[in-house]
Parts: C-alpha cells; structure tokens; sequence
C-alpha cells in the first residue's frame, strides 16, 4: 500500500453498462495500490446491468433521480476521501494517469488546485484526431475541459466553490467556471472516452450540436431548455 492522499472515484451512470466495465478497470491498478480508496457509482435507475457491474467491482452504489448534476453531487456526498475525482461511465483513464494526479495532489499548495485529462476518443479516425486537437485548444485557450476529460480535485477546493449543482445539462461547464482558469490545470495523461455518439450523429454534426449548446448556455438560456437541444 502507498502512502500519500487518497482518491475516491464518483462515476455518474444512466443505462452503461456496455462501458461501465472498461471504465472500472481503468482504475483497477490504482485501487489496488491503494491511490483509489473508493469507487461511488451514482445511478440514475438503470435497466440495465450497470448496478451489477458496479457491485460485482465492488464499487458502492448510491440510487437516485437521474440527472448527472444531481448524480455527481449525490457521489460527492458519499464520498469520504480528501480528493475527489468525477469521471464519465464511457470514459477510460490510460496508463500513467496515477502517476500524473499524484504530481498535483502532492505539489505545495496544491488542494486549491483541480485538473481534468487530456481528451481522447476511442476511434482511429481523422476525424476523431481532429476533435481530439480542438478539444486540447478549448481546454487550453478557454480552460473549459469538459466532464468526458474528468476532474480530479480536493475536497477542500470543491466545497469551497459549491460544488456540482443540480443541472440536467452543463453541469461541468458550470463547475470549471467557478474553479477558474488559474486554480485548474490539464495533465498530460489521457481520458479515452467512447466515440459512439460521434459515430452515430457524425462528427461535424455532434461538434456543431455541441457548440450551439454552449452558446445557449452562454446566452443565459436554461440548462433545461438546452437539453432538449442536446439530443
């Protein structure tokens, strides 16, 4: 077992249990090591087999109303570890990402600091590396990294700013706009996240859906209303 602070992983799930599974091995090694004291799976009332998968990895599971606002925040009071990190059910953390958060979480002064991954898809697609690029220069000229980058922060900085709040939509959006740019940072290890819905709407298509919906959200139009946008 390591020493050092410790993690506790809040996974928001609705109906996936066709990546659940990946996304809990992603984290395997770094329970194992002891980095990862928890996983929290935060349903929304899947059908599925999710809720089977998360006990069978022996993550715990907290049921609620879905909304990944209010599932993210639902996860973050279950959990008990002084570091927090959010990830999306279809995102997989690649090798070296221990490595790269206990960087942050140890650096002086760190616990007012948060940090998402660098953004991958998991397609070998032009397109995709395309996507991959742009994302890199949003998160790096506008430092807002989505939720599918994750977000790994201290307990202290999350309650401080509020924490996630009870949005359908744009809820990480939200959450990055009041860490700020100077308190968040993009480590160099990747968040492999799946590229279903890019293959199912087409790149360009999804891409522009998804600007528009922050252009709403921008505008002051309601994440609720966004939503039905958003597809």
């Amino acid at each position: 077992m390591r020493d050092g602070p410790e993690i506790d992983v809040v996974i928001p799930t609705l109906n996936a249990a066709a990546t659940l599974g990946a996304t809990l091995g992603g984290l395997s090694d770094a329970r194992a090591d002891g980095l990862v004291r928890a996983v929290v799976v935060s349903d929304g009332g899947s059908t599925d087999r999710t809720v089977d998968i998360a006990v069978a990895s022996g993550a715990r599971v907290e049921r609620g109303a879905p909304g990944r606002g209010r599932q993210l925040a639902a996860g973050a009071r279950a959990a008990r570890a002084p570091w927090l990190l959010f990830l999306h059910a279809d995102t997989r953390l690649m090798a070296g990402w221990e490595r790269a958060a206990h960087e942050l979480m140890a650096g002086e002064g760190e616990p007012g600091r948060a940090a998402a991954f660098s953004f991958a898809l998991d397609d070998p697609s032009v397109p995709a590396r395309v996507l991959e690029r742009l994302v890199a220069l949003r998160a790096r000229v506008a430092a807002l990294p989505y939720g599918d980058q994750g977000l790994l922060i201290s307990r202290t900085l999350y309650d401080e700013v509020g924490g996630y709040r009870p949005m359908p939509l744009m809820e990480d959006v939200d959450m990055v706009r009041r860490i700020g740019a100077r308190r968040l940072v993009v480590l160099p290890a990747r968040a492999v996240t799946s590229a279903a819905r890019y293959r199912r709407d087409g790149y360009v298509r999804r891409g522009a859906r998804n600007l528009f919906c922050l252009a709403l959200y921008s505008l002051g139009v309601a994440p609720g209303t966004i939503a039905r946008f958003y597809g």
